[in-house]
């Protein structure tokens, strides 16, 4: 294995980590506010539950793109 697709896999494995690592502890965060919320004020419930699936789903595209970044580099190690 050359030097050069040694590099390539370890920045494949940094960008699927740190997408996951980011995207995890900000879906905890966020998760935890809305939920801080609904036990607030209970009425307002199905308006935070929507915004927090789209902020959840917006949290994950960022782990989808480190995953797809990773395949698009181990790609050009052969």
């Amino acid at each position: 294995m050359s030097l050069v697709a040694g590099l390539i896999a370890i920045g494949a494995g940094i960008a699927v980590g740190f997408g996951a690592i980011g995207s995890g502890i900000g879906q905890g965060i966020a998760a935890g506010k809305a939920f801080e919320a609904m036990a607030r004020q209970p009425e307002v419930r199905g308006t935070v539950q929507t915004f927090l699936i789209i902020a959840l789903a917006f949290m994950e595209t960022l782990t989808i793109y480190g995953l797809v970044i990773a395949f698009m580099l181990l790609n050009k190690m052969s």
